[in-house]
C-alpha cells in the first residue's frame, strides 16, 4: 500500500469532484508504462541496489528494525528510480523529487508516475498524464467487513453484501486499490473523503461517481493481489507492462 500523508480539513470542509487540469487531445489514446516485480531478492542485490538511494533514504532504511521492512524499502525505492531513471535519461541516484502539498511526489519537468507497493510486490506507472496507480495484497484473515463499514460508501457496502463471501473478500481489496489509486491520482490522498466518489467491487473496474474526466482500469500483477489504475482520460487506458526479471 502506497499513500499520501493525509492532511486534516477544517470544520464545514466539502468534497468537490475534482476535474482534469488540462484538456486531452481526443485524438490521443491514454497510455501509461507498468513497471513490476517482485520484492523478494537476495541480499547482494538489496547491497547493490542501495548505491542508488539519496542519503535522506539510505539513512530512513538504516532505521528499520526489522531486514526483511529494511529489504523492502530499499527494493522499491531502487526501482521506483530505476524505472523514472529510464524514462528520463537522469542517472537513478540524481533524481530529484518535488511534492505537492498533500505529499503526492514528482519530478520537475518529468514524465508523471505513481508507485505502489504491498506485501512482496512493488509496481510503477508512467505516463505523460496524471494518474494513480495502487496494489493490495488481499491478506487472508482480514476483517474486511468492518474496514468496508468506515471507509466505502453505502452504495459499495450494499453491493459488497450481495456477493458470496468469497467474492465479498476479493470485492474489498478490489473496491480499496480502486479508490486509493483514483485519490492517489487526483493528487489529494486520504485527505478526500473516500465516500464522495463510488467504485465498482465486482471483478470490471469501473468509477461509477463523482469521477468525470477520469478513467480505471484493472491491473493483475501477481496472484493473490488486486490493483488498479486511474488516469486523466474519459476512455481506459492502454496499458503496456514490464514485468521485473
Amino acid at each position: 500500500m502506497s499513500i499520501f500523508s493525509p492532511i486534516s480539513c477544517a470544520p464545514g470542509w466539502r468534497a468537490r469532484t475534482p476535474r482534469r487540469r488540462a484538456s486531452v487531445a481526443p485524438e490521443r489514446l491514454a497510455a501509461a508504462e507498468l513497471h513490476f516485480g517482485s520484492l523478494d531478492v537476495a541480499e547482494d542485490e538489496v547491497g547493490r541496489v542501495l548505491a542508488m538511494l539519496d542519503p535522506a533514504e539510505r539513512a530512513r532504511a538504516a532505521r528499520f528494525a526489522f531486514a526483511r521492512d529494511r529489504r523492502r524499502f530499499i527494493v522499491r525505492r531502487a526501482r521506483l528510480r530505476a524505472v523514472l531513471a529510464d524514462a528520463t535519461g537522469v542517472a537513478a541516484e540524481r533524481l530529484v523529487y518535488t511534492e505537492n502539498a498533500y505529499g503526492k511526489p514528482a519530478l520537475v519537468d518529468g514524465p508523471k508516475f505513481s508507485a505502489s507497493h504491498s506485501h512482496e510486490l512493488w509496481a510503477v506507472a508512467v505516463s505523460d498524464r496524471e494518474l494513480g496507480l495502487d496494489v493490495e495484497y488481499r491478506q487472508p484473515g482480514i476483517d474486511w467487513r468492518d474496514l468496508a463499514a468506515g471507509l466505502f460508501g453505502a452504495g459499495e457496502r450494499t453491493a459488497l453484501a450481495a456477493l458470496a463471501e468469497d467474492d465479498a473478500a476479493r470485492g474489498f481489496f478490489d473496491c480499496w486499490a480502486r479508490k486509493e489509486a483514483f485519490v492517489k491520482a487526483i493528487g489529494i490522498g486520504l485527505s478526500y473523503p473516500l465516500d464522495a466518489f463510488a467504485v465498482s467491487v465486482t471483478p470490471e473496474a469501473r468509477l461509477l461517481s463523482g469521477a468525470d474526466g477520469w478513467a480505471i482500469a484493472s491491473v493483475a500483477l501477481a496472484d493473490g493481489y488486486s490493483g488498479a489504475l486511474v488516469i486523466e482520460d474519459d476512455a481506459p487506458p492502454r496499458i503496456i507492462s514490464h514485468p521485473s526479471r
